[in-house]
């Protein structure tokens, strides 16, 4: 998978999908910038190496357990939720490893939710359109979580 042409592709499609801040894609990283977050956060996609890495940072401790508040209440599994978002952008979960995720707080202090992305053996094009679905995945399930939309709008 050539990496910069899969982040430009995947960059595109953030930028059509229209439910990001901004889109600035740059070396292995794209950074797409949380909406309407209550305080500042970005999704990511991150080459690293072999392995795409679709995350969620905030610096912001307080925004993070929100989201953690929110899955203990409801019970939800955020694997689940993942899945669901998958489901409605198209990534068939029967035939594709399922959403796996890590949550930790970063070496520069960003508290961080993260999935890697199966990839194996895809062509550039194949692994945009997969990586795409994903960060619109994180996007769909994370704006329902915590603080993570803030802009007053309760409509579904």
């Amino acid at each position: 998978v050539d990496s910069g042409a899969m982040l430009a592709a995947v960059a595109e499609r953030a930028e059509q999908a229209g439910v990001f801040g901004s889109v600035k894609a740059g070396g292995d990283r794209l950074v797409c910038e949380a909406a309407n977050s209550a305080e500042p956060a970005n999704y990511r996609v991150d080459a690293e190496g072999d392995a795409i890495w679709v995350s969620l940072v905030m610096e912001d401790r307080w925004q993070s357990e929100s989201i953690e508040s929110d899955l203990m209440h409801t019970g939800d599994k955020l694997e689940e939720l993942l899945d669901e978002e998958l489901a409605e952008l198209g990534y068939d979960t029967r035939s594709n490893p399922g959403p796996t995720y890590q949550h930790f707080r970063s070496e520069d202090m960003l508290f961080t939710f993260r999935s890697r992305v199966p990839l194996d053996g895809l062509e550039t094009a194949a692994a945009a359109e997969r990586v795409g679905q994903w960060l619109l995945a994180y996007e769909a399930c994370f704006r329902q979580l915590g603080d993570m939309d803030a802009s007053g709008d309760d409509e579904e």
